[in-house]
């Protein structure tokens, strides 16, 4: 499992903060653990399993803030002053499907993962 510093010096993340990175990291570990269950999981390089794992936790984290009401696909943005209104929810598949397709995509940037 990768740490916080992995998170910023190898995988170069920036969204998640330190306090946040150990829960958001634990419940991607989780997920990655159930893909290693029923499917076959190959590292083509060493560092991939932290490397998807921190990519599952940007994941994650982005999902939170839109469900917060923290982001979200931006509806409208302005440059003098700085604004930025973001538009519902919706507009970004949080359902249960939309984040288990998006959590695999991110372990398979890193991961070879064989469905058969």
């Amino acid at each position: 499992m990768p740490d916080y510093q992995f998170y910023i010096q190898d995988y170069l993340g920036s969204a998640i903060s330190e306090e946040d990175f150990p829960r958001l990291c634990k419940r991607a570990g989780e997920v990655l653990a159930r893909y290693k269950r029923i499917y076959t999981v190959t590292e083509p390089e060493s560092r991939a399993e932290k490397m998807a794992v921190c990519a599952m936790t940007d994941a994650l984290s982005g999902f939170e803030a839109i469900q917060n009401g923290e982001a979200g696909a931006i509806q409208s943005a302005a440059i003098g002053s700085v604004s930025v209104n973001y538009g519902t929810p919706t507009a970004v598949d949080i359902s249960p499907k939309g984040q288990a397709r998006e959590l695999y995509r991110c372990a398979s940037l890193y991961l070879d993962i064989y469905r058969g």
